[in-house]
C-alpha cells in the first residue's frame, strides 16, 4: 500500500486457498497482475501488482495465521481504532473470526450478523 488509506476505504484484497502458487498463476494469467513473493516463515504468499500500479492484492496459502479463513476474496476496510471496532462487532451480533495481528498495521477478520466474512485494517500511528 503506498499511502494511508482513509478510515472507512477498502485498504486490501486477500485471497485465502491450499494452493496459492496455483491461483498465483491463474490470476497472472486471467488479469496480467504480477506476482511478488512475500518470504512467510518456510514459504511465500504472493503480493499481485497490476500493470504500472502498486500492489492490490495477495493470494495467500491457508496456513498458520491463516488456517481458519474461508476461501474468498476478503474485503479489508480501513478502521481507526480496532479494539471499538471489534467491539461494536460484538455489540452488533458479529463474531471475531481471527484475533488482530501486526505487519504494517494490525488486521483482523469478523463475521456479520448475516455471515458474511469481511477483514478489518488499522494502520501503523505515523
Amino acid at each position: 500500500m503506498a499511502q494511508t488509506p482513509q478510515p472507512g476505504t477498502i485498504a486490501w484484497l486477500d485471497l485465502t486457498v491450499p494452493d496459492a502458487g496455483s491461483l498465483r498463476d491463474f490470476y497472472q494469467a486471467v488479469t496480467g497482475w504480477r506476482p511478488l513473493p512475500v518470504e512467510m516463515e518456510g514459504y511465500e504468499d504472493y503480493a499481485m501488482q497490476p500493470p504500472g500500479s502498486e500492489p492490490v492484492a495477495a493470494i495467500c496459502h491457508q496456513r498458520e495465521a491463516n488456517v481458519t479463513l474461508p476461501p474468498v476474496w476478503l474485503v479489508y476496510i480501513t478502521v481507526p481504532d480496532m479494539d471499538l471496532a471489534l467491539e461494536c462487532c460484538r455489540q452488533f451480533g458479529g463474531k471475531v473470526l481471527s484475533e488482530t495481528r501486526c505487519t504494517v498495521g494490525r488486521y483482523a477478520v469478523i463475521e456479520d450478523p448475516a455471515g458474511a466474512a469481511l477483514g478489518l485494517y488499522q494502520p501503523l500511528e505515523t
